[in-house]
């Protein structure tokens, strides 16, 4: 298994245009314990892992292991949920939609089965009092039976059984984020990811990614396909309150909304392992707070390992992208690693 460390790329300037913020590094690391770190636990991360820091305006750390680059596409689960809800406030940015509006206003057919009364916001921090089916890949791949995500979301309407009030319980599951993404389509007469291109992707200048590779209707919570390099793009974006390369995607209002916790451990009733005590903010985990209390880190793992964050004490964005289910003892692992990545960057929250 080799494990490569490489900091100036043949590729760098075919790369150019998507990997806009992308430089080419010093001859050595300068992070010894963090490649220390990754090459010690890649049994445990998988084969193919490669591993991008940013901060201070320039991609300070690049690591691949097995052959994966920081091009190479896969499939990265719920760490789409994070480009959903960003997507998402892009409408409410031109007021075209408010986090306080009911989907009953914009789909009938939840006000007709009784649940018209859940709100966008619960939508996006998994709160809408819904059942949530516990994840089974049988059921994922059952999403080939739908020809639309309204067919699938009126399903929703239909079948899931409210089981708390709007707001009071959180169930982490893909039916919010899905309905969020459908309301998206009601109001514009467009398909999600058109919609998705347009506001989040081609802004950003993340070229391959995609949430209809290999399937022809889009999952808003957890089918996109995409890169390390693009999704550092979105995690600069976010690092730099909404704006990317001097040109403003969402508004810092917004990001800072994403950002306020929509939980509590009290309200939590279902949480995957790797999550257990964080709260959850719109479209992202909480993942840790700043001495005053408020959010430091959030962060969207998915299933399938890859895990994208931003520390905002540290100034760092940080993804970890890899092809390796996500277990509940990976957890320790990750947390370890960002903890020698911390060593690297003081923190500047009091």
């Amino acid at each position: 298994m080799s494990l490569k460390t490489k900091l100036t790329r043949p590729y760098f300037s075919v790369l150019l245009p998507c990997l806009l913020f992308f430089q080419p590094l010093a001859a050595q690391t300068g992070y010894p314990e963090i490649d220390l770190a990754l090459k010690r636990n890649q049994p445990a991360l998988g084969k193919d892992v490669v591993t991008l820091i940013y901060k201070s305006g320039k991609i300070v750390y690049e690591n691949t292991m097995g052959d994966q680059t920081a091009m190479s596409q896969e499939r990265i689960a719920s760490c789409s949920k994070w480009y959903t809800a960003a997507l998402v406030m892009t409408f409410v940015d031109e007021g075209k939609l408010s986090l306080e509006d009911t989907i009953g206003k914009f789909l009938p057919i939840f006000t007709r089965y009784g649940k018209g009364n859940i709100q966008v916001k619960h939508c996006l921090s998994h709160t809408l009092g819904l059942r949530q089916d516990p994840f089974r890949l049988a059921a994922a791949l059952q999403r080939g039976k739908y020809n639309s995500l309204k067919e699938e979301v009126y399903d929703f309407a239909k079948e899931r059984d409210k089981v708390a009030e709007p707001g009071t319980e959180f169930r982490y599951g893909n039916t919010g984020l899905n309905i969020a993404g459908h309301i998206l389509e009601a109001i514009s007469g467009k398909k999600f990811e058109e919609l998705f291109q347009e506001r989040i992707a081609r802004p950003l200048g993340m070229q391959a990614t995609t949430f209809e590779k290999n399937a022809a209707v889009a999952n808003p919570s957890g089918g996109a396909w995409s890169t390390a390099g693009d999704y550092m793009n979105f995690l600069i974006m976010m690092l730099n309150k909404g704006v990317f390369k001097g040109k403003r995607i969402v508004s810092k209002a917004s990001v800072e909304k994403m950002m306020e916790p929509q939980t509590t451990q009290e309200m939590i009733k279902y949480t995957p392992a790797a999550a257990e005590g964080y709260n959850y903010g719109l479209g992202v985990w909480l993942q840790e707070l700043a001495p005053d209390g408020k959010t430091a880190v959030i962060s969207s793992p998915g299933l399938f390992g890859t895990w994208p964050y931003v520390d905002y004490c540290r100034g760092y964005a940080c993804i970890i992208f890899t092809r390796n289910l996500l277990t509940e003892r990976k957890r320790d692992m990750y947390d370890a690693i960002k903890k020698v990545i911390d060593m690297y960057f003081a923190s500047l929250c009091k």
